[in-house]
């Protein structure tokens, strides 16, 4: 390490004004900031400086998409396995099967390993045109607002993927993390200043632009000729009989957006960021508080034509995007609100859009993200009456 320490000291001087490099500042200052902690010093006045900042906060939520990425890998390889074998099939056109072959693997779900592997193939090109795309648009815009690029991007370059189906096209995860970076966020000025969530943004883009591949009515299985309704839709058909139990649900063996089934791997998110303070725990207690009420709610009135109205309450936390959208996406501390009262009012009204979208609006199977993403356009708003509230409170209290 000390080699590599050297060698971006000898460096250094290229990127600084003035020198061959200096418009690449910004990429150097990523790299040498991502590997080592910064070496300069405040020369002059006081300065506090908070244990958490934006870098420490960035890797917290990295380490708490951890198990999301582990089903990410296994789940996809098993659905994948799964399907090929429902099918009868023993080969398989993806390049990804291919390789599986080629590496001594066959196509059998018990093996963990193949699992692992076979899902790997589909999450990490997906995660790659993801980086250098998204990354190629952050330096753009780093560069010619002559600041470093912000760590934000890690973050958002992880979810993204994990939101997106196994079998997408890469030039769609291309068009989609450019709409979420450049339409997301740069457009409002960058990190700290964008009021959408980038990954949801991108997603909401690929939802609206290609709807036949993106929908989510049909569940997303990285085999052809594979077609099943999801488990929302076999819920929102009377004629269906639900085929997933609500434990597969649960620890997310079940079809779907590669890292989003699995809402114990959401769980355990869940708590790395509540302990590490990173996570907003009011925003999703709230959440949880709204869809409760809003279920039962619904489940009360009833309807003869609409099966959804009697969705059960543990069904909706387990399915869709409820779990990761609660725990990753709502709690973005940026586009969220911040107030703290506002944060209760913010995750209810979450909670009460999706059950909504998702039971009285059969055009959207899923409800999570809109629901976040409206709500994202309204937290300023919630903000600002908390901070008005507060302010005329302090002036009542010094009125003599």
């Amino acid at each position: 390490m000390k080699l590599l320490r050297n060698f971006l000291d000898k460096q250094e001087k290229h990127f600084h004004k003035g020198g061959k490099l200096e418009k690449l500042f910004p990429l150097y200052e990523a790299a040498d900031t991502f590997l080592y902690t910064t070496a300069s010093q405040t020369k002059s006045a006081s300065h506090v400086r908070d244990v958490m900042d934006l870098k420490r906060m960035m890797m917290m939520v990295v380490i708490a998409l951890a198990p999301a990425v582990f089903m990410a890998f296994y789940n996809t390889g098993l659905q994948a396995n799964l399907g090929l074998q429902a099918t009868g099939a023993t080969s398989s056109p993806h390049w990804q099967a291919q390789v599986l072959q080629w590496l001594g693997f066959g196509f059998d779900p018990s093996n963990i390993l193949a699992n692992i592997i076979f899902g790997g193939l589909y999450f990490l090109p997906v995660y790659l045109v993801t980086i250098a795309v998204g990354g190629f648009w952050e330096v753009i815009f780093a560069t010619v607002r002559k600041h470093e690029i912000n760590e934000g991007f890690l973050v958002t370059s992880l979810l993204f993927p994990l939101i997106l189906p196994p079998n997408i096209p890469y030039w769609q995860v291309a068009i989609g993390i450019s709409f979420g970076v450049v339409i997301g966020k740069e457009v409002f000025g960058g990190v700290g200043m964008n009021i959408l969530n980038p990954a949801l943004t991108a997603r909401a883009f690929l939802f609206f632009a290609y709807p036949a591949e993106i929908s989510g009515d049909k569940v997303w299985v990285a085999v052809d000729g594979l077609s099943q309704a999801t488990a929302l839709a076999q819920f929102a058909d009377s004629t269906m009989e639900v085929s997933y139990s609500w434990m597969d649900a649960f620890l997310g063996f079940i079809p779907g957006s590669m890292g989003e089934t699995s809402a114990l791997a959401c769980l355990i998110g869940a708590a790395i960021l509540i302990i590490s303070k990173v996570g907003s725990w009011k925003i999703m207690f709230s959440i949880i508080v709204g869809t409760t009420l809003t279920t039962l709610l619904l489940n009360t009135v009833g309807s003869s034509t609409n099966p959804m109205f009697e969705m059960p309450l543990y069904w909706h936390f387990v399915l869709g995007g409820f779990a990761f959208g609660t725990v990753f996406m709502a709690t973005d501390p940026v586009s969220a609100a911040m107030t703290e009262n506002g944060k209760y009012v913010y995750g209810f009204l979450i909670g009460f859009l999706t059950v909504l979208v998702r039971v009285v609006n059969p055009a959207f199977p899923e409800g999570m993200m809109l629901a976040i993403l409206f709500m994202n356009v309204f937290a300023p708003i919630i903000d600002r009456y908390f901070i008005n509230k507060n302010i005329k409170r302090r002036l009542a209290r010094n009125v003599i």
